[in-house]
């Protein structure tokens, strides 16, 4: 039996929360590894080089002065 078939055997069996943690798992893979490539360092690495930052966060423009 080649990968495929077996795989597909897996998936026809898998209930519905199994298939949705597995495709979760791959994407979130997928999305690390394209941030790492990116970024060109992994999650929590930094370098003096990187003017980026991995975990989202970017300080927000200062107001035009005016309060509200």
């Amino acid at each position: 039996m080649d990968a495929l078939t077996w795989f597909r055997k897996q998936a026809e069996a898998a209930d519905a929360d199994l298939l949705r943690e597995m495709i979760s798992t791959s994407a979130g893979t997928l999305m690390s590894a394209k941030a790492n490539a990116l970024c060109e360092a992994g999650y929590g690495e930094g370098t003096p080089e990187r003017v980026n930052s991995r975990n989202g966060y970017a300080p927000a423009p200062r107001a035009s002065g005016r309060r509200r």
